[in-house]
């Protein structure tokens, strides 16, 4: 019986498609159901796009929230309905801002700010998606949601026509599209987002990327070792060590407690469980009556 394949493989997706579209490609690729993606990326977007594959695909609600950069291109000059150039357009502006008026606007887009999430979105208002309700010519009140944004770079693509590219660098829940439209209603002649490339989810990057016909062209075992451990899902994370006894306590849902193992983590810290054999779950601190504890939270072992 062939090893079950466990795993993260970075995909650089091309544009068209839809995030499902490929890990239905990756399925085909590795022969496994098990896989899934972390942060949708619009069928207009390429880039980024972390798969799992086998037990990794476990680690998908942790993944999410895990910071993200892009680089966006921006027409100003008009609306659309889907706040990106593949939309009806809604309106437009003859008078656009000169160069050096859009890069200040950029600044006031930066920090700790909220945005209201487009209606063209997978985000489930009452169980039912917004794009779905957009499609059906239906638009619901939509509450603005808390975002950072660390850092815009603006850069003149043709000023005559309205077109800039920015870096973004950003928190998760960060819609690109909302930011190209706010940014062009400040400005008070609209924009609409007409590019995006997502170059980094969490720690992983474009460099680390591959794309769809780049994994058809080769083998099924070369295709394999470019699987990433699930492990590096969670890099960022400290690692503890455990005694067969402790590992074996924490496989069965126990806590463990730090006073026993001589760790000091804050609670609700994550951190990474391994024992002699190596990874075996992501941990939580949490706080009991008898002190704090590290109990495992998602298990990637069988």
């Amino acid at each position: 019986m062939a090893e079950e394949l466990n795993g993260v493989i970075i995909i650089n997706k091309h544009k068209g498609v839809t995030s499902h579209d490929i890990v239905f490609k990756i399925r085909k690729l590795f022969n496994t159901r098990k896989v899934g993606h972390t942060g949708t990326l619009d069928p207009m977007a390429e880039g980024v796009l972390p798969v799992l594959i086998g037990r990794a695909a476990k680690a998908a609600e942790y993944l999410t929230a895990e910071d993200k950069g892009y680089t966006a291109e921006i027409q100003l000059g008009i609306t659309t309905d889907t706040e990106d150039t593949s939309g009806k357009i809604l309106t437009k502006s003859d008078t656009l801002p000169a160069k050096n008026d859009f890069f200040e606007a950029c600044k006031k887009f930066t920090g700790d700010i909220k945005q209201i999430p487009p209606m063209y979105s997978a985000l489930k208002v009452n169980g039912q998606k917004l794009c779905d309700l957009a499609r059906n010519g239906i638009e619901i009140e939509r509450e603005a949601r808390p975002i950072h944004i660390s850092a815009i770079i603006p850069e003149e693509v043709d000023e005559k026509a309205g077109i800039y590219k920015m870096d973004v660098s950003c928190s998760k829940g960060t819609y690109i599209r909302t930011l190209c439209a706010d940014i062009g209603a400040h400005l008070g002649c609209g924009g609409a987002m007409s590019k995006l490339l997502r170059t980094k989810s969490g720690n992983f990057t474009l460099d680390q990327s591959h794309t769809i016909s780049e994994l058809e062209k080769i083998s099924y075992e070369d295709r394999c070792r470019l699987i990433i451990p699930t492990e590096e899902l969670f890099s960022d994370c400290d690692k503890v060590f455990l005694s067969d006894f402790y590992s074996r306590l924490a496989k069965s849902g126990c806590e463990i407690y730090q006073s026993k193992i001589k760790t000091g983590y804050p609670v609700d810290e994550f951190v990474t469980m391994w024992d002699k054999k190596g990874f075996f779950a992501l941990g939580q601190v949490k706080q009991y009556e008898g002190g704090t504890a590290i109990k495992a939270v998602k298990l990637f072992v069988i």
